[in-house]
C-alpha cells in the first residue's frame, strides 16, 4: 500500500466504533487484500479484550487478510456474534469461499461460542455455502441463535448444503446434551425455490425452536409452501413467519392455514404478493378466528383476493386486542368493498390498523376469466408435479436395469433454439435467448444445457454477416428492462437466469468484445429488478471488467 493509503487507513482505524464488547469497522470501505493491509485490523482485535461482537460489513476483505485476520481470531474465545455481512465487494466468486473457511477455522479454533451469524448480502452462491458448512457442523455453532443469510445467491444447492449442516450441528449438539436452538432464521432473496425450501423443512422440523422465518422473494411454490408449512407446525414458538413474494396459491395456502390453527405465539405474518388467492384467504381467516391471540401484524396485500375474501380476513380480526397492522392493499376489492372493509373494521374499533388501499383495483375489471385463469395455473402446477414425478423415474430407470444408459436431464426442456430460429434477425433471437435462457438453474446438467444452447444459437447469430449485434444487445435490454424503449415491450420478470447466460456468453470467443462497454454500462445503473439478482449482477459485472 502507498504511504498515503496507509495514513487513510490508520485515520479510519481510529474513528472505529468501541463499546459493549463491541469492535466495528462497519462502512469503513477498507480494501483489505494483504496481510499488510490487515495489519492495522489484527492490531485493533488482538489489543481489544474481552472481544464479544466483530461487525465487518461494508469493507472487502481478500483470502490473504482472511486469512490473517482469522488468525488473531484463535485467541478471541469469548466472541458471540459475527456481523459479517457485505464484506466481499468486488471479490470474484472464487475467493470468497477459502476466505470463508479461514475465518471459521479461526473461530472454531478460539473455542468461540456464536450465538449471531450474519452473512447477509455477500454474493457468495453455492459454493460460499461450502465456506461456512464446517463452522456451521462445529461445536462453535452448537449455540447459535441466530442465522441471517439475505440475499447471497445459495440457489437450491446452497440450501440443500445449509439444510444438512444445520441438521448435522443439530445432531452432534444434542449428543453433547446441548441441542441447538435456533431462534432466527434469515434466507431471502436466495433462489431456493421448492427443492431448496424442502430440504431446509426437513432442518427445521428436527431443530423446533424457530421464532421468526424471514425466507421472501425465493421462488418457492406450493410443494415447497407446504413443506415449510408443516416445518412450522413443529416449531411452537414462531412469533414472525415472513414469505414475502412467493407463490402459495390455494394448495400452499391451505396448508399454512392448517398449521397457523396450531400456533400460539405467532405476531407477525407476511404473506404479501403470495397469489393466495380468495380461498386462500379465506382459508387463513378461517385459521385466526378463534386463534393466533397475539396477532400484531397480518399482510395480504397484492394477493387477488376479492371482496368477500377479505371482508372474511377483516372478521377474523374481531378478538384481535393486539393488531397493530392489516394489509389488504392491491387486491379487487372494489369501491365498495373497501367501504365496506373499513366498516367493519370500525365496527370494532380497529379502523386505524387498516393499511392504505390506494392500489386496489376495481373488482368488475378483474373478475372476467379470472376463474378461468386459476384453473389453468392449476392444471399447470398439476401438470408440472407429473412430469417431474416422470423425470425421476426416467432417472431411476437406467439404474434399476445396471444399464449404461445416460439418465434423462432436464435439458429435454430447452428447445433447440436454432429450430424456426432466423438467426439475421435480431429480434428473434432476442426471443430466444431469453427462451432458452429462463430456465437456467445452478444444478450442473441445467446449466450445462442452458449454455450449450446458448453457444448454439449466438454463435450461429454473431457469426452471420447480415446479423447486427448492436441491434440486438439493444433490443435484449429492454426486454430485460434494463431500457427504455417508446414500443410497449413487457420486461422479463426474473432477470437471473439472463443475467447467468450472458455471464457465460460474454466469456466466449464468438461474443464481439466491442460490445462489453455498452452492456457494462447498463448492468451497473442502479435498477430494482437487478436488485433482486445480485449474486448474478455480481458475477457477470466481474466477468465484464475482465473482458
Amino acid at each position: 500500500m502507498a504511504s498515503e493509503d496507509i495514513a487513510k487507513l490508520a485515520e479510519t482505524l481510529a474513528k472505529t466504533q468501541v463499546a459493549g464488547g463491541q469492535l466495528s469497522f462497519k462502512g469503513k470501505s477498507l480494501k483489505l487484500n494483504t496481510a499488510e493491509d490487515a495489519k492495522d485490523v489484527i492490531k485493533e482485535i488482538e489489543d481489544f479484550d474481552s472481544l464479544e461482537a466483530l461487525r465487518l460489513e461494508g469493507n472487502t476483505v481478500g483470502v490473504e487478510a482472511a486469512r490473517v485476520i482469522a488468525k488473531a481470531l484463535e485467541k478471541k474465545s469469548e466472541l458471540k456474534r459475527c456481523h459479517w455481512s457485505d464484506m466481499f465487494t468486488g471479490r470474484l466468486r472464487t475467493e470468497i469461499p477459502p476466505a470463508l473457511i479461514s475465518l471459521g477455522e479461526g473461530l472454531i479454533t478460539a473455542g468461540a461460542q456464536l450465538v449471531e451469524l450474519d452473512l447477509s448480502d455477500n454474493a457468495f452462491g453455492p459454493d460460499g455455502v461450502q465456506g461456512f458448512e464446517a463452522l456451521l457442523k462445529s461445536s462453535a455453532c452448537f449455540t447459535l441463535q441466530e442465522l441471517k443469510l439475505n440475499n447471497c445467491g445459495m440457489g437450491i444447492g446452497g440450501g440443500k448444503i445449509l439444510a444438512a449442516a444445520l441438521t448435522e450441528c443439530h445432531r452432534k449438539s444434542s449428543a453433547q446434551g446441548k441441542p441447538l436452538a435456533l431462534k432466527v432464521f434469515v434466507a431471502g432473496r436466495n433462489r431456493l425455490e421448492n427443492d431448496g425450501a424442502t430440504a431446509l423443512a426437513e432442518a427445521f422440523r428436527v431443530i423446533g425452536t424457530l421464532e421468526e422465518v424471514h425466507m421472501p422473494q425465493n421462488g418457492i411454490n406450493h410443494p415447497g409452501i407446504t413443506a415449510l408449512a408443516q416445518a412450522f407446525a413443529v416449531n411452537p414458538l414462531l412469533r414472525v413467519i415472513n414469505l414475502n413474494d412467493n407463490t402459495f396459491t390455494e394448495k400452499g395456502a391451505v396448508a399454512m392455514a392448517e398449521t397457523l390453527k396450531t400456533l400460539r405465539q405467532v405476531e407477525v405474518i407476511n404473506f404479501g404478493d403470495c397469489l393466495v388467492r380468495s380461498k386462500g384467504a379465506v382459508a387463513i381467516a378461517d385459521a385466526i378466528r378463534g386463534g393466533l391471540p397475539k396477532l400484531k401484524e397480518l399482510n395480504l396485500s397484492f394477493c387477488e383476493i376479492k371482496r368477500d375474501a377479505a371482508l372474511a380476513v377483516a372478521e377474523a380480526m374481531a378478538d384481535k386486542a393486539e393488531l397493530e397492522k392489516l394489509d389488504l392493499n392491491g387486491n379487487t376489492l372494489g369501491e365498495e368493498g373497501c367501504e365496506q372493509l373499513q366498516e367493519v373494521l370500525e365496527g370494532f374499533n380497529m379502523a386505524k390498523v387498516l393499511a392504505s388501499l390506494s392500489d386496489d383495483e376495481d373488482e368488475e375489471e378483474e373478475e372476467e376469466g379470472e376463474e378461468e385463469e386459476e384453473e389453468a395455473e392449476e392444471e399447470e402446477e398439476e401438470d408440472e408435479e407429473e412430469e417431474e414425478e416422470e423425470e425421476e423415474e426416467e432417472e431411476e430407470e437406467p439404474q434399476q436395469r445396471g444399464q449404461g444408459e445416460k439418465s434423462a436431464t432436464p435439458s429435454r426442456k430447452i428447445l433447440d433454439p436454432n429450430t424456426g430460429t432466423d438467426t439475421s434477425d435480431p429480434e428473434k433471437v432476442v426471443s430466444a435467448f431469453l427462451k432458452v435462457s429462463s430456465v437456467f438453474k445452478d444444478e450442473a446438467t441445467v446449466r450445462m444445457a442452458v449454455q450449450d444452447a446458448v453457444d448454439a444459437l449466438m454463435q450461429k447469430a454473431f457469426n452471420s454477416s447480415s446479423f447486427n449485434s448492436n441491434t440486438f444487445l439493444t433490443r435484449l435490454l429492454v426486454h430485460m428492462g434494463l431500457l427504455k424503449s417508446e414500443d410497449k415491450v413487457k420486461a422479463i420478470a426474473n432477470l437471473y437466469g439472463p443475467l447467468m447466460a450472458l455471464n457465460h456468453m460474454v466469456q466466449q470467443d464468438y461474443f464481439p468484445k466491442a460490445l462489453a462497454p455498452l452492456l457494462l454500462a447498463f448492468v451497473t445503473k442502479p435498477n430494482s429488478a437487478l436488485e433482486s439478482c445480485s449474486f448474478a449482477r455480481h458475477s457477470l459485472l466481474q466477468t465484464l471488467y475482465k473482458v
